[in-house]
């Protein structure tokens, strides 16, 4: 709101980008993706907030990095754009991805009551990004089921990194939730 009144009093040449989720390396482990890995990495349980039917979509950061670089070069200034990755999944089933993912035990879900207020779906419109010529190279392959495409897409070699990088994971307190 700020930018776009920057905009509408200064003529400040602004556009804002609103992205869908990301996930990718270096993602700091307070986010479902890098928390759930590090968990399971580790032989760790993962929790599930209600009966896992949350839908989000997803996108690959470096996807989301050259959306904001097409809109800054491309956008119209004053317009808003959506960058979404095309990859709409439950937390049920990213769940199972990453577990197949982390080769990790499926015994390794518990379900916890629902959070007050939880949002069962998000949904954005991305189209006027692509008639700037966004893409989203990692979520390629429409005929490919959204989790297929999210493995493609960049959550393997996430997983990876992680893996090969557990410097990054926190220390682990009494205050962290395991909750996603």
């Amino acid at each position: 709101m700020i930018a776009t009144a920057y905009f509408h009093s200064y003529g400040v040449p602004v556009c804002v980008t609103w992205s869908s989720n990301n996930y990718g390396p270096c993602q700091y482990p307070e986010k479902i993706i890098p928390r759930f890995v590090t968990r399971l990495l580790q032989g760790k349980p993962v929790t599930v907030h209600g009966h896992g039917e949350h839908v989000r979509n997803w996108l690959h950061v470096e996807d989301n990095c050259q959306g904001v670089e097409t809109v800054l070069r491309k956008g119209i200034p004053g317009e808003v754009y959506n960058l979404g990755g095309g990859t709409d999944l439950t937390t049920n089933e990213l769940t199972t991805l990453l577990i197949h993912e982390t080769e990790a035990s499926t015994d390794a879900i518990t379900y916890v009551p629902d959070r007050a207020g939880n949002d069962i779906r998000y949904s954005m419109d991305w189209k006027k990004a692509e008639a700037l010529g966004f893409r989203r190279p990692r979520a390629r392959g429409r005929r490919r089921t959204p989790a297929a495409r999210l493995s493609a897409g960049g959550l393997a070699e996430t997983v990876e990194w992680y893996r090969r990088h557990p410097d990054w994971w926190p220390a682990p307190t009494a205050a962290s939730p395991a909750t996603a």
